[in-house]
């Protein structure tokens, strides 16, 4: 604990910061959204080291306002319309004090079982909320993982389809190693994909093919097919495809019960990236846009986005749980417990081992707000 706060002052100081958040965010229209300042401009202002001793929250709290605030973009201004929404309410940010104040790190279903569980339920209950698939639900082999951001788990759904190809393709041909099946391997995703797909496939070592979208910014898949039996043609494996439901630059969306049969005709494990456009499945007027979505594999989402929950919180699912476990197994006896066998540990799901009380801020919306109120606000 800070020895220089102790339990009776992070009360007075806590509330003081909760005070100048609610003031921040009522009159954050008096500001302007973006800031006039130059590249450098911190540096400048503050010390070139750390003090050496102690400093006071009040006057702390007086550069926050003299030095921070300049130099920040107001995301949840009114007249910001940049990027996309970056989801934002009093009760996640409350949700969020209690999970850095419990302050733990749910790697393991013993490292906090409440974590663990809580996440569970939390993924089952958005999962029927925006009307997914019961094979995304919890299952023998079947469930998800709340993830930082859509970039991880689009790149934790690649890695887990490169192991499941390789796999299937050594089985059959045992002779191969991992490298040459390795540059056997190819997939593919629409040229209005999100960055992070690219990302992706360059810190895997994959070839993947950008396909060209139609007049209507959605995945041609006429090209996509010829394409795929091309390079079946030229010996190449097909293993991977993202489809994408709301496009960053144009809001496309990737029609997935023309793209579901071609992928599930040549095995290629279909990920659907619902980012953006996720949130609005709450509403069942809009479902109509992830039609097909039962041909999916793994499918992400940010609550962060358009749900009322703060940053950081995207949730992904999979049909084939094993394949993005044994992707990333590794079990030194430093993190085994009893009980492993009957419990999940989010650690094999995911790259990083700490990871975050996010279940937390879902509870605390969805029980809130109710699903009508999230209903009326993307309505409206």
């Amino acid at each position: 604990m800070d020895i220089f706060l102790n339990h009776n002052e992070f009360r007075q100081y806590g509330t003081k910061m909760i005070q100048y958040v609610a003031d921040y965010l009522e009159t954050i229209d008096e500001r302007k959204v973006f800031p006039k300042i130059h590249p450098g401009y911190l540096a400048k202002l503050i010390p070139n080291e750390a003090p050496n001793e102690s400093e006071s929250w009040e006057d702390i709290m007086k550069d926050v306002e003299k030095l921070i605030m300049p130099g920040v973009t107001h995301w949840q201004h009114p007249h910001f319309h940049a990027y996309f929404p970056c989801g934002c309410s009093y009760t996640s940010i409350c949700a969020d004090i209690l999970a850095d104040g419990i302050s733990s790190i749910g790697f393991t279903w013993v490292s906090n079982p409440a974590c663990t569980e809580l996440e569970v339920v939390m993924i089952d209950w958005m999962a029927k909320t925006l009307g997914l698939p019961e094979h995304f639900l919890f299952g023998e082999n079947t469930g998800g993982v709340i993830q930082g951001s859509c970039s991880e788990s689009t790149l934790v759904a690649l890695l887990a389809a490169r192991n499941k190809a390789i796999t299937q393709y050594q089985n059959i041909h045992p002779n191969v190693n991992n490298y040459d099946a390795l540059s056997k391997l190819v997939g593919y995703y629409s040229d209005q994909a999100h960055s992070s797909v690219e990302r992706a496939g360059l810190i895997g070592m994959l070839q993947l093919r950008a396909i060209k979208s139609n007049e209507h910014y959605e995945m041609d898949t006429t090209i996509l097919e010829q394409t795929i039996e091309d390079d079946v043609n030229n010996g190449l494996i097909p293993f991977f495809c993202c489809a994408t439901l709301g496009t960053t630059a144009t809001c496309g969306f990737d029609k997935l019960k023309n793209i579901g049969p071609i992928c599930d005709k040549y095995n290629i494990w279909l990920h659907v990236d619902a980012a953006y456009a996720g949130s609005s499945f709450i509403c069942p007027e809009y479902r109509y846009l992830m039609d097909g979505i039962e041909y999916a594999t793994s499918f992400v989402f940010n609550p962060h986005k358009w749900l009322l929950i703060n940053f950081d919180c995207s949730i992904v699912w999979y049909r084939e749980v094993n394949w993005v476990k044994n992707s990333f197994h590794v079990d030194p006896p430093y993190l085994k417990h009893k009980h492993q066998q009957t419990t999940i540990d989010f650690r094999h799901m995911h790259i990083p081992l700490g990871r975050k009380f996010r279940s937390l801020k879902i509870w605390f919306t969805l029980r809130r707000y109710g699903v009508k109120n999230l209903q009326k606000y993307i309505r409206n």
